[in-house]
């Protein structure tokens, strides 16, 4: 990246809240030079699709394989934002089948989660697809700049804008800047990036923003849910016991069953080749914490596969896994926020030209998409008229 440019808005951040800001953005100021920095691949952040290099014909949402939407406040932008994906054509209901397993008899029984309540959508494509679409909406002259498996590591501030530093010493200028990441704003930056202090901190001293010190002191007491993700390559003769043939199928584990085995939730995925894929959600401490050295990984995958096919030795729709089943292992960095949400009035900063948006921010989308969502739908309708 040559030093000499300078962006008029740079995003950090490629989930699906970057997307629904920036293309919203774009819509109403498609003369401005805007970039977008993501330390991953691709786009779509948490709801993010593997697309297997190793094993190929494989695509496996790994993090959320749909997402849901109550907007128990009936807030219109966001009701009009997914009207409009569904005329677009982008998502679809998602009327896949929903068992949460009981952990007495381990029979289907009927419930709700943080991840079924209100309605279900599904993209039409991959997650990370729909991601991608969001955005080529409203980037139909290639205004934005796209910087994959970029990792920003320091940050500086004056009156003219942001300077961004990469970790393999790329610069960025700009003059607003929007983090939908809350990562470079959170102590937990210390020990990922390895610096001494926050960099939002270091480039915003104390006292220098009001807006800046609350939120920063909100995200000290912001906590994440960490989680390891099983993905499972099924051979090719592998199916279920009846004959299910939607593209998904949920299965989420009850308190007392989610710590016996592990797992908090698993997902069958159907392949445009007909093989079943198999997500494994685990957000369990212990199992996360003896995940440490690839040296053991063969060993952890057993254990994994072991623990699977207790978990549905009796169940009348899912059958075992043999013991010869591909297994990729991903530990989340960006992990779900958890505890105390940001008020959506410190979103954006003038003083400091800089905005703010994601799930981390408060509302009953907090720790889901539909927050990401939301939160950048009400980013952009605050700045549109403000960034010049």
């Amino acid at each position: 990246m040559k030093s000499d440019v300078t962006y008029d808005l740079l995003i950090i951040g490629g989930g699906i809240s970057a997307c629904v800001f920036v293309s919203k953005y774009l819509k109403n100021n498609i003369t401005k030079k805007v970039g977008l920095i993501e330390i991953g691949r691709g786009l779509g952040g948490r709801s993010s699709t593997r697309i297997s290099k190793k094993y190929e014909g494989w695509k496996l949402n790994h993090g959320s394989p749909n997402f849901n939407i109550s907007n128990s406040k009936n807030n219109l932008l966001l009701k009009r934002y997914i009207d409009e994906l569904l005329d677009n054509k982008y998502i679809k209901i998602d009327d896949s089948e929903i068992i949460f397993l009981n952990e007495d008899s381990n029979l289907e029984t009927k419930n709700k989660s943080e991840f079924s309540c209100g309605v279900n959508y599904l993209s039409l494509d991959s997650m990370s697809e729909l991601s991608k679409k969001i955005i080529e909406s409203n980037n139909l002259k290639k205004e934005i700049d796209f910087f994959f498996e970029t990792l920003i590591v320091d940050m500086k501030f004056n009156e003219k804008g942001w300077l961004l530093t990469s970790k393999n010493g790329d610069k960025f200028k700009t003059k607003y800047l929007i983090c939908s990441t809350n990562l470079l704003l959170h102590k937990r930056s210390l020990k990922i990036l390895n610096v001494n202090q926050i960099p939002l901190r270091k480039a915003i001293p104390i006292n220098s923003d009001k807006k800046i010190d609350l939120l920063l002191n909100y995200l000290g007491e912001q906590t994440f849910i960490p989680r390891l993700t099983f993905l499972i390559y099924t051979n090719k003769n592998y199916s279920y016991k009846d004959n299910y043939s939607k593209k998904q199928r949920y299965f989420y584990l009850k308190n007392n069953l989610e710590k016996k085995y592990r797992f908090e939730r698993i997902i069958f995925q159907l392949q445009d080749n007909n093989k079943l894929g198999i997500v494994v959600h685990s957000k369990n401490a212990e199992l996360i914490n003896s995940y440490i050295s690839p040296k053991d990984e063969e060993v952890f995958k057993q254990n994994i596969i072991k623990n699977f096919n207790k978990l549905f030795e009796e169940n009348s729709l899912v059958n075992k896994l043999t013991f010869d089943e591909k297994i990729s292992i991903m530990k989340w960095r960006a992990s779900q926020p958890s505890g105390i949400a940001v008020p959506l009035s410190l979103q954006f900063s003038k003083k400091s030209k800089i905005g703010f948006c994601g799930d981390w921010f408060e509302g009953n989308g907090f720790g889901r998409i539909e927050g990401s969502i939301l939160s950048a739908l009400i980013l952009e309708k605050k700045i549109k008229d403000l960034i010049k």
